[in-house]
């Protein structure tokens, strides 16, 4: 049997046109049923988002705690080095002091131990 139907332009032209508009009602129809879908997925995403965005605030907040830890700690140490740096100099400073004073009164001792035995000298011989 030979093919019957003709193929003009014009039933190529409507084939096509009704190919396209079965596409397009299909696509519609897809949208439509995938609309609740396509809420729930969004939301989820809004949500996933914001959890996100909740832990990234919460690491920066603790990033600054232990910044703020970490400078109180350093600052803490620093006092207690320049504390105990001014301590180590008061010590030092008591210490030459106490030296001087030990040799103030050596050197007086000797003077008058001199002085006596200049004074007994003169003694004897009067």
């Amino acid at each position: 049997m030979t093919n019957t139907r003709t193929n003009e332009v014009a039933d190529r032209r409507a084939a096509s046109a009704d190919a396209k508009a079965a596409l397009l009602n299909a696509y519609r129809t897809a949208q439509a049923a995938a609309g609740p879908a396509k809420l729930a997925r969004q939301a989820e995403r809004i949500a996933i988002a914001t959890a996100r965005e909740e832990r990234r605030f919460e690491r920066e907040r603790a990033k600054l705690a232990e910044q703020s830890r970490i400078e109180t700690e350093a600052v803490e140490r620093q006092a207690a080095a320049e504390a105990a740096a001014m301590a180590e100099a008061d010590a030092r400073e008591a210490a030459d002091k106490a030296r001087i004073a030990r040799v103030i009164e050596d050197e007086a001792a000797r003077k008058a131990e001199r002085d006596r035995r200049y004074a007994n000298r003169k003694a004897r011989q009067a």
